[in-house]
């Protein structure tokens, strides 16, 4: 099963796909996370992607489309994917098909954490207070929900249209939201 996780940041997207992976097998494929490792390699390509990141802005589709392809492979032997923080925008979501469509598979599931904005600042900013993430700063991250909810908005109807969106209550607990998703998980696709 491909699956994306839908939400923006900070929604619990990642605690989520972290789950999945260890009670499923499937593979996380979290371009917040491989932004950050191609940042921590002190690459060329980190270097300019920490830039775009520390002024709230979102990374170029070349950029994450190529990470997410370089992928793939090891998704495809596990069994499946979660797509966490892919796509952001129309433009990704048609080239993911199309890469999908061209190894034979497709996006199953849709999920779509919905969180409160104002509740997504608090808690911003209590995990930059713990940890200094760079991205995490209050004032970048004002920036990045704001694109969020700018850019990814059109692909509501996209994946709705396409019957592959379930919406989960993301300000829920943990565990609840975990249910929720196993649940969406499980019911018959038509």
């Amino acid at each position: 099963m491909n699956l994306i996780l839908f939400g923006p940041p900070a929604a619990g997207k990642g605690t989520q796909a972290k789950r999945l992976v260890s009670e499923k097998g499937m593979v996380q494929l979290s371009t917040g996370d491989m932004l950050r490792a191609a940042i921590s390699s002190g690459s060329e390509l980190g270097k300019r992607v920490e830039g775009i990141m520390q002024r709230g802005e979102l990374v170029s589709d070349e950029i994450v489309v190529a990470l997410i392809e370089e992928r793939l492979p090891e998704a495809e032997s596990a069994g499946g994917a979660i797509f966490d923080g892919f796509p952001r925008t129309l433009a990704q979501a048609k080239a993911l098909d199309a890469m999908l469509e061209g190894r034979g598979a497709k996006i199953d599931l849709v999920i779509r954490l919905k969180v409160d904005d104002q509740a997504l600042m608090d808690r911003i900013a209590g995990r930059y207070a713990e940890t200094a993430r760079p991205d995490d700063n209050p004032e970048s991250f004002k920036v990045r929900l704001g694109a969020y909810n700018e850019q990814t908005a059109p692909l509501l109807p996209y994946y709705k249209d396409q019957n592959k969106l379930v919406e989960v209550d993301g300000m829920g607990s943990i565990e609840s939201v975990a249910q929720a998703i196993d649940g969406a998980m499980a019911a018959p696709r038509p």
